[in-house]
């Protein structure tokens, strides 16, 4: 098809994509106000050798999942639900955190998810609490030289994380809205294809020149 044809049927069609991007845009903004807001809040826990010795923080490196894995566990969930007494199974607070070990910077990294911001702020901090604490303990079963510290890096900070912002919501329907409407004119215009209602349908499917037009009856 020509540009001249599509720009035809935007003319004849424009109708359909306004109405799709205005419904679709209107109804994720609405959906958006109607989500329960989730927060995240991350602590990072940093790790440091006792010493800048080469084979220490490469040790203390290899450690760095294990830590984590020590970490991500019922029972450390349990300790927090007991210093923070918080109604909820461990499993629950669980399935709400996520863990993970970088070590290029030597971080293990607790991120919490929970629908009060305040409330993710001091599960995040009392788990890196409690690991600051279990490296103490550790710590003291070493050589001084030999030992790995963690230590808290922040206060850990919350986001909301869902729903997206209202403009974003409303720019992700207005996309589906033309998507959809898209859709919905290229079905129009294939179930109309085989139609011939105008002179140009006449040259453009038959190859025939229209010398000329009945008019229609009175």
């Amino acid at each position: 098809m020509e540009l001249s044809q599509y720009l035809q049927i935007l003319r004849k069609r424009w109708w359909i994509i306004a109405v799709a991007v205005l419904v679709t845009g209107i109804s994720a903004v609405a959906f958006s106000r109607l989500q329960t807001p989730v927060y995240q809040s991350t602590a990072e826990v940093l790790i440091q050798p006792a010493r800048p010795d080469f084979g220490l923080t490469q040790s203390a490196k290899t450690l760095l999942r294990s830590y984590m894995s020590v970490a991500d566990s019922n029972k450390w969930a349990q300790e927090v639900l007991t210093r923070l007494s918080l109604d909820m199974k461990p499993e629950q607070l669980r399935a709400n955190a996520r863990f993970a070990a970088e070590d290029d910077r030597m971080i293990i990294r607790i991120e919490i998810e929970d629908t009060d911001g305040e409330q993710a702020n001091r599960i995040a901090k009392t788990w890196a609490t409690l690991l600051v604490e279990w490296r103490d303990q550790e710590n003291q079963k070493q050589r001084k030289e030999d030992r790995v510290f963690a230590e808290l890096r922040d206060e850990p900070i919350y986001s909301q994380t869902w729903p997206p912002s209202l403009p974003i919501m409303a720019i992700a329907g207005a996309i589906l809205g033309l998507i959809i409407a898209f859709v919905i004119i290229f079905f129009l215009e294939w179930a109309e294809s085989g139609i011939i209602r105008t002179p140009d349908d006449v040259e453009q499917w038959l190859g025939l020149a229209v010398l000329g037009t009945v008019p229609p009856a009175e």
